[in-house]
């Protein structure tokens, strides 16, 4: 049974409390996911994020309709957080967001994602292709999030 890793790093112009505020707003989202997923946010608005609060979320992955509920397991504001699934297509997701003031003013956001796929062992013969799709869809989230915290 393999537990595997995901890791982006990404600097922006702005400083860790507004980077921070905008990752805090769970509504983002929905703009910094790649359209073809048709990512929707289930939980009525407003969504006020602090330890213990649960998202529901829809999406179509390759036309397959998931549903997926997180649960922000951890809440030091401006610092990190951490969302971890308690239901979607994953047997483990845990998602870490933390946030570094650079000396310059920017900010550094490290993204660890730690992920079990389902049907261990059988289902990690096709790590390959979920990595693929993970790597474009934290790719997407990259570019959203440059072109709209680094204008």
């Amino acid at each position: 049974m393999a537990e595997h890793i995901l890791e982006t790093k990404q600097v922006i112009n702005r400083s860790r409390e507004e980077t921070f505020e905008f990752f805090g707003d769970a509504e983002n989202l929905e703009r910094i996911t790649p359209p073809e997923l048709n990512f929707k946010i289930l939980t009525p608005r407003p969504i006020i994020l602090e330890k213990g609060s649960l998202i529901d979320y829809k999406l179509k992955l390759r036309g397959f309709p998931i549903s997926w509920r997180t649960e922000i397991t951890e809440w030091r504001p401006p610092y990190s957080f951490i969302d971890s699934a308690l239901r979607g297509p994953y047997n483990q997701w845990i998602h870490r967001h933390t946030f570094e003031e650079l000396e310059d003013g920017t900010t550094e956001i490290t993204d660890v994602v730690k992920y079990r796929l389902p049907f261990e062992p059988l289902g990690d013969l096709m790590h390959w292709y979920v990595r693929k799709e993970l790597d474009y869809i934290f790719g997407y989230r990259y570019k959203a999030v440059d072109e709209i915290l680094n204008t």
